[in-house]
């Protein structure tokens, strides 16, 4: 791992400065708000108007997975595979004053179990290949301009730590600047969202409180009412040689305005060696709600490939039907870059990039994905929501529930059931050159979370 001169020592520092100089009221600090808070205390004493708050969570994972034969995981062994993981995370914002914040999230991964293991064999067998994008997942600062992740066990189990947010906010009334490691979301789509160019969420993704972040200056200029704009720059290193590369940033900006009940996005961005430009849109149908966004991407003229256009439309609603609350959308996603022969994909140097970047996650052109919540009690939800591509037809069946056990606690179990015959992207398709399948193999999983 690169080390650019800032690592986890920092994170030592920031701690004993918190500490030190923070009013450590324990109270748990919203991930990304952009709200400033306002002091009271006018002292000349510099140190009267710091201020602190904490937060944070211990996670526990349980997991069982069901790989197939046929798949991969054949290679090195089948059958029923146990795995278990335990996070904690760490946040801090400690004010400066009335219009200045430092927010700081630590966490610390520890994971092992049997999907661990055999997918350490398959990294031997497959090394530098394409099929290392659906087989490893650990989280990395290769790209990043710092590097803030350590790891420190990687045999049968893995244990790391990192900074996952490491960011200095300034906001004025209508005008707010942050510099360092934070997360920033464009777009509008639930499932997919083709906007959002900077570590999006798988759309099979369930856990979604925490974006990983990325290392940025963002700039956002409020016109009231009126809309605003938002600027953003971020600097990377090519993962090859470990310098910071022209080639490898982005630069991007986006306009968001109102007319009536009609909200509108305009985007335009430098992405790595790519042009995009976006727009987006959205407002109400009755009692529902409704959103389109676009983007056409340039791609970079040293490829063959043509440039190509991503879509997503969207409606959700809730309502009341025997005294339970539901809510519920659907959405449709358009992959201007799919193609339905998988196997072929898995050569396409836009497609595997993407795939690496961790800005794409699937390899079909049309796909229709829904959602559905009932509150069964204020503190139980019953979740359960599709992803299907539509060409083949294949897809995933997530059913999940959720029960706020106390005020801090909360438990998660559920399940990802994939369907489709032999040689479509969710039912499993060959890995080029041979009869193996790439075929994620269906799960159950239960978490229990403690905020703090």
């Amino acid at each position: 791992m690169n080390n650019p001169g800032i690592d986890l020592k920092i994170a030592g520092f920031l701690l004993i400065v918190l500490f030190t100089f923070g009013n450590a009221d324990i109270s748990p600090a919203l991930a990304d708000s952009g709200a400033a808070p306002v002091c009271s205390d006018t002292s000349k004493n510099p140190f009267n108007n710091i201020d602190t708050e904490w937060g944070g969570h211990i996670k526990c994972r349980a997991a069982v997975s069901w790989p197939g034969d046929d798949s991969f995981y054949g290679l090195v062994g089948t059958g029923t595979y146990y795995d278990g993981n335990a996070e904690g995370r760490l946040k801090n914002r400690l004010y400066l004053g009335s219009s200045i914040y430092l927010d700081t999230h630590y966490e610390a991964i520890l994971s092992g179990g049997d999907t661990r293991r055999k997918q350490k064999e398959l990294e031997k067998l497959f090394a530098g290949s394409a099929i290392e994008n659906y087989i490893l997942s650990a989280v990395e600062d290769d790209r990043r301009l710092m590097d803030l992740t350590k790891t420190l066990e990687d045999h049968d189990d893995t244990l790391y730590h990192r900074l996952d947010r490491l960011s200095l906010t300034v906001q004025q009334r209508r005008f707010v600047f942050r510099i360092g490691r934070q997360a920033v979301t464009w777009g509008n789509g639930f499932l997919f969202n083709p906007m959002d160019l900077f570590n999006p969420f798988a759309p099979t993704d369930i856990e979604r409180e925490y974006k990983v972040g990325d290392d940025m200056a963002y700039a956002q200029i409020s016109f009231g009412e009126s809309g605003d704009v938002q600027l953003l720059y971020v600097p990377r290193r090519d993962p090859s040689t470990g310098k910071v590369e022209g080639s490898q940033d982005s630069l991007a900006g986006k306009i968001h305005f109102a007319k009536g009940t009609t909200e509108f996005d305009i985007m335009a961005a430098k992405h790595f060696k790519e042009q995009v430009i976006g727009a987006g849109c959205s407002g109400y149908f009755g009692d529902a709600a409704w959103r389109l966004d676009a983007t056409w991407t340039f791609l970079d003229e040293k490829t063959d490939e043509d440039n190509f256009l991503s879509l997503v439309a969207n409606m959700d609603y809730s309502w009341v039907w025997r005294d339970k609350n539901f809510y519920g959308f659907l959405e449709i996603f358009y992959n201007g870059l799919g193609d339905n022969n998988y196997s072929e994909s898995l050569m396409d140097t836009a497609v595997m990039d993407r795939f690496d970047r961790g800005e794409l996650f699937t390899l079909g052109r049309y796909y229709l994905g829904g959602h559905i919540r009932m509150e069964v009690h204020p503190l139980v939800n019953i979740y359960f929501a599709v992803i299907n591509n539509m060409e083949d037809p294949s897809g995933v069946l997530q059913p999940r529930l959720t029960w706020d056990i106390t005020q801090d606690i909360q438990l998660t179990c559920g399940g990802n059931i994939f369907y489709g015959g032999r040689d479509t992207e969710y039912g499993g398709f060959k890995i080029p050159t041979s009869d193996i399948l790439i075929k994620t193999p269906d799960s159950a999983y239960m978490w229990l979370t403690y905020y703090f």
